[in-house]
């Protein structure tokens, strides 16, 4: 009798050690297939998401990177299961091209009070020039021709990122096309370029957005300005809210959030659960993205960066998994 008491107990409490391993790893024996772009800047939001997909008992395959547009395709398409770099209004075509809501969903904000616009050196902004409409006027536009041509030399994006949508619709919407040009390729090169050129007590004018380490480099308000436009416009006639601090950006002030396939959420909720309510503040993206910009660019520093980050916020990463788990159940 003792002895079969012994070993229904020691098999009660197998079962119960599996059950409690099972409740806190929601994840064990499934594959996540995450999508990213080729920016190392994007990495550590996605490597804290990751981190935490561990925590739950998922297997976080090697990403994808892929530039934002084929990023939506392949989610569309089944190819991978989420992304943590949709920006809500930027990315928004790339979302309903890709199927939308039918086979898409958005899940939470991850990071909130995305900006992007148009930036000049503050001594020509103290001198006047506050709006890109006013380099319609060839004398003003000269004051930033880095190249000879007679026209203001843009720093801008890269094809298949979205925001080229919107700086092609404004050159048009906003009678620049013969003053300004539009200058696109490898983002860091030109934009190191330009940094350079303000080192050198050179106008600049660019196309930026945060978080992202130029804004460390080039300070609003201190070696730069956010230049305003004529007026809201955006490509297809869409609208949003483009103002910040009173002036109008002409990009939408955005946030970043996760989008993942329907068929992963739904048959994931402890995942579903971490992405609604993950958040990362702006200012520590930016500040990390510095760290890279400063020399800690490797994979292990990166690794060390989500570690430090999840340290000083540990309360609230603990309550992301404890949401998930519970979701799990």
């Amino acid at each position: 009798m003792k002895k079969t008491t012994a070993i229904a107990t020691l098999l009660a409490t197998t079962l119960m050690g599996g059950a409690a391993i099972a409740d806190s790893m929601p994840g064990k024996g499934v594959d996540v297939r995450p999508i990213m772009a080729p920016s190392l800047e994007e990495t550590f939001q996605h490597r804290v998401l990751f981190r935490a997909l561990e925590d739950l008992g998922y297997t976080v395959a090697e990403p994808q990177e892929v530039e934002y547009q084929t990023i939506h395709l392949a989610l569309g398409t089944g190819d991978g299961d989420f992304t943590a770099v949709h920006w809500n209004a930027l990315h928004n075509n790339f979302f309903e091209e890709s199927g939308g809501d039918a086979v898409l969903e958005k899940v939470g904000t991850l990071v909130d009070g995305a900006l992007q616009g148009y930036l000049i050196n503050k001594s020509a902004y103290d001198a006047g020039v506050q709006n890109l409409g006013d380099l319609k006027d060839p004398e003003v536009a000269k004051m930033f021709d880095a190249d000879g041509d007679g026209t203001a030399d843009l720093a801008g994006c890269v094809p298949g990122w979205g925001c080229e949508r919107v700086i092609e619709h404004q050159l048009t919407e906003f009678g620049l096309r013969d003053t300004v040009s539009h200058n696109q390729g490898a983002y860091n090169a030109i934009i190191a370029d330009t940094i350079a050129r303000s080192s050198a007590g050179e106008n600049i004018l660019y196309y930026t957005w945060t978080p992202y380490w130029v804004s460390g480099a080039l300070v609003p308000g201190e070696d730069v300005e956010w230049l305003a436009v004529p007026y809201s416009s955006l490509p297809d006639g869409a609208t949003a809210n483009t103002e910040f601090e009173g002036k109008d950006l002409g990009f939408a002030v955005d946030s970043i959030r996760v989008v993942a396939t329907d068929d992963f959420l739904g048959a994931n909720p402890a995942a579903a659960k971490l992405f609604e309510l993950a958040k990362i503040s702006i200012n520590d993206i930016s500040a990390q993205n510095k760290l890279i910009s400063d020399g800690q660019d490797g994979s292990d520093d990166i690794d060390r960066h989500v570690s430090q980050w999840i340290s000083d916020n540990q309360a609230e990463y603990d309550s992301w998994l404890a949401a998930a788990r519970a979701a799990a159940q």
